[in-house]
């Protein structure tokens, strides 16, 4: 019986399922000692084996300690993995392993011990299994890491890449992080303006704050840009529409490979060839310089708005909604007639 359990919960075990199974008290404490062939991971939770836990393990042992005896911890039921531990089990570009948020119905509370945080919550959420271990859905752990953490670039870096990596609509994590009750966190209320305004990145986020300190005219965030047959040309990272001005933050992560960096000239290549104006900068230039950045998006949206043709470009995307939609101040005025 304890096999087949073991065998479920990833060769783990609860104290109360080896009880269960017939294993004397003694012979738990005995084959639990160092050196000896069990492990003991948290109170009443036990590595079957002499190697070290992996991530899975690590996680799901929090899930273990969590969940009530009499229930089956695997159900998604009592207990589930929340916060960054289950978004980085879905492999979220920085949200942190550790430490392991759990979440665990009221009234019933399990106190904190070691990397596990316990949080008792009375909206209890739809869950899934991610790797073996029961979680609860991202646009929830995402809200709830952004609950426990006070690092603001990581909630606003982590709730980017949670939407970014298509895992929800920013618009359901809106409504999330309304219902938890935490908007009026400054970090959060950041990160939920962007990316129900189209923002995409911490770099993006920080291009709109810098936008937003000017009078330039708010961009389309992350707007897919089509030719006039209806072909694809790219998704700057912002778009004016009026002055044909697109924006790309390239990072040398992403961009500065051989094959990336060549990806990167194409799509340029593209819009220009429509007639789009591209500005390029980089994270590291957006973050100390961004005064050189305004300056060139001031020159070219004033060349664009002037120009004879528009761009051969159609946009759709997401529409600003923060920043006011204010008209763009290089426009020429419309001339009285006779």
């Amino acid at each position: 019986m304890i096999t087949r359990t073991a065998q479920r919960q990833l060769n783990m075990a609860t104290h109360h399922q080896l009880r269960q199974a017939g294993i004397p008290a003694a012979t738990i404490s005995g084959r639990s000692r160092r050196g000896g062939p069990w492990q003991r991971l948290l109170p009443r939770v036990y590595l079957l084996q002499t190697g070290p836990p992996d991530t899975r393990q690590q996680a799901l042992s929090a899930v273990l300690y969590a969940a009530p005896p009499s229930t089956d911890p695997l159900s998604g039921t009592a207990a589930a993995l929340t916060g960054g531990a289950a978004l980085a089990l879905l492999g979220i570009r920085d949200a942190p392993p550790e430490p392991l948020d759990v979440l665990v119905r009221a009234p019933r509370s399990v106190a904190a011990t070691g990397r596990v945080r316990p949080l008792s919550t009375t909206r209890w959420p739809a869950t899934i299994t991610i790797a073996g271990v029961p979680s609860t859905r991202p646009v929830r752990a995402a809200t709830d890491f952004a609950t426990r953490t006070d690092d603001p670039n990581l909630v606003r870096s982590v709730l980017a890449n949670v939407v970014q990596g298509g895992w929800c609509h920013p618009h359901d994590l809106h409504a999330e992080l309304r219902a938890g009750r935490i908007r009026h966190r400054p970090a959060v209320r950041t990160a939920a303006a962007e990316l129900v305004a189209g923002v995409r990145s911490i770099a993006e986020g920080r291009a709109r704050d810098a936008l937003s300190a000017t009078d330039l005219p708010a961009p389309l965030w992350n707007a897919r840009l089509h030719g006039p047959d209806g072909s694809f040309l790219a998704s700057p990272d912002a778009y004016w529409p009026d002055e044909g001005v697109a924006l790309e933050i390239d990072s040398a992560e992403y961009h500065y490979s051989r094959d990336s960096w060549q990806a990167t000239l194409r799509r340029r290549l593209r819009m220009e060839a429509r007639g789009v104006l591209v500005v390029s900068t980089t994270p590291g230039i957006l973050r100390e310089e961004p005064a050189h950045l305004i300056a060139a998006l001031r020159a070219l949206l004033a060349l664009g708005a002037v120009r004879p043709a528009p761009p051969e470009v159609t946009a759709r995307g997401h529409a600003q909604l923060e920043l006011p939609l204010q008209p763009s101040p290089y426009a020429p005025k419309a001339r009285d007639t006779v």
